[in-house]
């Protein structure tokens, strides 16, 4: 079962994905990448290869595997 993680967008990663913040299913990073990027698309598809994803305050990879409770902020530039 796949945890729905909230996701937070930090600075242009906000601007480009038309939120500050959404609820995202998804069971590892890598499949959260592919969730936003198929919920918005353009804009944000430019910038986030130069976007970390820290997990609870941890910069992690696509593997990375999230929980339930789980709070991911993207974040241009780090």
């Amino acid at each position: 079962m796949r945890a729905m993680a909230l996701v937070r967008y930090v600075a242009a990663a906000a601007e480009a994905a038309g939120t500050a913040a959404e609820q995202v299913p998804a069971s590892t990073v890598g499949e959260l990448r592919a969730q936003v990027l198929t919920r918005h698309g353009g804009e944000l598809a430019q910038l986030i290869g130069r976007c970390s994803f820290v997990v609870d305050g941890v910069t992690s990879d696509d593997g990375a595997v999230l929980g339930p409770s789980d709070v991911v902020d993207v974040v241009p530039g780090l």
